[in-house]
């Protein structure tokens, strides 16, 4: 796995209401945690994983443009979340939540190809708004890079009992590809180890004859 680089972590107890609306933070949540890392989808992940550990939610989350091997600063890298609370105290359980997820995350090489194909048993309020689906539902959230990802995300569709929720048609802002998709855990399994077989397949043979 490669592992995940935690950039940078502030934290604004009593923001701005009008630097709050903007970012999208609920009424009466004015205390705010930011983050960036060097991966976009694992920190989605992570930031999912605060929502249910802590009465937070995820105010904002953007990817960079081009990605972290192109990030314009030190500390900017590939992502920014920012989790919004009604107090200090909830943020910064829903961001220590976050930050001990990422240390079990990451992006897989597959012959020398980054992809992600992770199964989120029971997803928050994040992710859930993201897909379209009740919170505690299994999703699979794949991602590769383009070519790989259309094709992997067809055999995962195939090899289980899942519905595509949503698709990161390619090129998403760091040029990746994916989707995510909703079904019993063991069916998400199922798309994901579908998933990195067809990344492996394109990583040992580009070109099919």
């Amino acid at each position: 796995m490669i592992p995940v680089k935690i950039l940078a972590v502030r934290y604004l107890a009593n923001a701005s209401p009008a630097l709050c609306k903007a970012l999208g933070a609920p009424e009466g949540a004015p205390s705010l945690g930011l983050l960036t890392t060097d991966c976009d989808d694992a920190t989605y992940i992570a930031l999912d994983a605060a929502t249910k550990a802590a009465e937070v939610e995820v105010a904002y989350g953007r990817s960079f443009y081009a990605g972290a091997g192109s990030a314009s600063t030190p500390n900017a890298g590939e992502v920014i979340g920012v989790l919004a609370g009604q107090t200090p105290g909830a943020v910064r359980s829903g961001m220590e939540a976050a930050i001990g997820a990422l240390e079990h995350l990451g992006f897989e090489d597959v012959h020398g190809v980054p992809c992600l194909a992770r199964t989120v048993s029971s997803v928050g309020t994040f992710l859930a708004g993201e897909a379209g689906v009740r919170p505690g539902t299994a999703l699979a959230y794949l991602i590769a890079p383009p070519l790989e990802a259309m094709y992997a995300l067809d055999a995962a569709l195939k090899a289980a009992d899942v519905t595509l929720r949503k698709l990161y048609s390619p090129p998403t802002e760091t040029n990746f590809g994916g989707g995510l998709l909703s079904g019993t855990q063991s069916a998400c399994d199922a798309a994901c180890a579908a998933f990195l077989q067809a990344v492996s397949e394109v990583a040992q043979r580009p070109r099919e004859r």
